[in-house]
């Protein structure tokens, strides 16, 4: 009785301590954005319509607009399958004997949202700029928060942003790495101590 009543926690102790109470939140946090992106040009679409833009627009706009949304359409698609490949990476990043489990998490986070941030400023970013600035920089750029005269700037910001992500995730990895082989290594020293006290408490008898 006096046992169960100490020991009723250790089931939820020990899914934080293995890191899964860490990965499986993440996980579902991963579907969620691939989720949103995809619905991210159904917004846009569901706003334009809204405005009445299709009603009122020029022919160039509306040619202006359509093209903008095959690019939405194409990075949402893109978007989605990167925070799905990254979901299923995750559990790679955390092992069960691990000592340290926050930090491979977190590091994963920041890895993706660098990725996905810097493919939609690099990639989408460009493309969008691009067809503003031809069809309609005063028509319709206002609908959407791109600077018609920078798409040659985007690929670098995003390149930037992608290895500056990816620094800042890999610190943090090896960081952890580092803590999780002292603390390894710890363990065996204290291991082999104790195995030759054994050894001389032998030969003593």
């Amino acid at each position: 009785m006096n046992n169960k009543l100490f020991t009723f926690l250790d089931p939820l102790l020990g899914y934080i301590d293995n890191g899964r109470f860490f990965r499986e939140p993440f996980r579902w946090l991963y579907v969620i954005f691939a989720v949103l992106n995809l619905l991210f040009p159904i917004f846009i679409l569901a706003k334009v319509i809204e405005m009445d833009f299709f009603k009122y627009a020029e022919g160039k706009l509306i040619l202006a607009f359509i093209l903008l949304f095959i690019i939405l359409c194409a990075g949402a698609w893109g978007s989605y399958l990167l925070w799905m490949n990254r979901k299923n990476k995750l559990k790679e990043a955390i092992r069960e004997e691990n000592e340290f489990v926050a930090i491979p998490v977190v590091s994963h986070l920041t890895q993706t949202m660098g990725e996905w941030l810097g493919l939609y400023i690099g990639v989408i970013g460009t493309l969008c700029s691009v067809i503003v600035a031809i069809f309609a920089a005063d028509g319709i750029g206002h609908m959407l928060p791109i600077p018609s005269g920078m798409f040659f700037l985007m690929p670098i910001y995003g390149f930037l942003i992608v290895v500056f992500a990816r620094l800042l995730a890999e610190l943090y990895r090896a960081l952890a790495v580092i803590a999780n082989n002292t603390k390894k290594l710890a363990k065996a020293g204290t291991k082999a101590e104790s195995q030759l006290e054994d050894i001389e408490d032998i030969e003593e008898i």
